[in-house]
């Protein structure tokens, strides 16, 4: 039977929903959506307006530990974004010390992840896992700056092969946020990751910074919307040249 032009506009209509909404699921949120349709129903029984706020609630708790499918560049040297999110940070800092890369200035970015941000992170290159600390502290926002300083913490030391020779020092911390209260990161020392593989999750609203040397030529600015595994941070290489230094903060 074929299908007309209508048909045709359907299906791709259906498939759309099918790709978007209807992904996978972090396994760490089925305890909490369970939470979730539990709460609702039982006061529901006794007080239907209920579901007013407790559907909407329910539906946002699934949407909030969607895992969908990511497409990953795999060329030597490109530094993935570890999380979706906005680009808040990105330039020259100060090294913190739960990093066990060389001493020295590096380059940061920064992501910032909202509560309807997917919040899965995955490795922003292929890479051994050197060193795994963590840091407690404060729940500011997870926005401001210091931040990085002040909140709760996991640090990822990273080395990355250099086809060129030698390997590539990269850091990628997991920072919890004013709202998010817990950090999971499934990462050893010693584990080898993929680029793009998942390997961590923040609860509920959070950022992450990536570490990288100051040769790395970044190629995002500051407000630029970053997707996980597919947006191209920076370039370790120098094949591709640094976006404008002055349009960053």
């Amino acid at each position: 039977m074929q299908v007309t032009g209508e048909g045709k506009g359907l299906m791709h209509i259906f498939r759309a929903i099918k790709e978007e909404m209807l992904v996978p699921i972090h396994p760490a949120g089925w305890p909490f959506i369970l939470v979730f349709v539990l709460v609702t129903l039982a006061i529901a029984s006794f007080w239907p307006w209920f579901l007013v706020a407790g559907v909407p609630l329910s539906l946002w708790c699934v949407y909030f530990f969607r895992n969908p499918p990511r497409v990953s560049p795999q060329a030597e040297g490109l530094v993935l974004a570890p999380a979706d999110g906005r680009v808040i940070l990105a330039g020259e800092a100060d090294l913190p010390a739960e990093l066990e890369l060389p001493a020295g200035r590096y380059q940061r970015v920064a992501i910032f992840m909202n509560v309807f941000d997917v919040h899965v992170n995955r490795a922003p290159l292929a890479a051994e896992v050197m060193a795994r600390s963590h840091h407690p502290g404060k729940f500011v926002n997870a926005s401001l700056d210091k931040a990085s300083q002040d909140n709760e913490r996991l640090a990822l030391s990273l080395q990355a092969p250099n086809p060129a020779g030698g390997s590539w020092p990269v850091g990628v911390v997991q920072i919890a946020g004013l709202v998010a209260r817990r950090i999971l990161c499934s990462a050893e020392a010693g584990d080898r990751l993929n680029a793009g593989q998942p390997y961590g999750l923040i609860r509920f609203g959070s950022r992450v910074d990536v570490w990288l040397p100051l040769t790395a030529n970044l190629q995002v600015l500051v407000g630029q919307k970053a997707v996980a595994g597919e947006t191209v941070l920076a370039d370790l290489t120098g094949q591709h040249p640094a976006l404008a230094a002055g349009d960053r903060k």
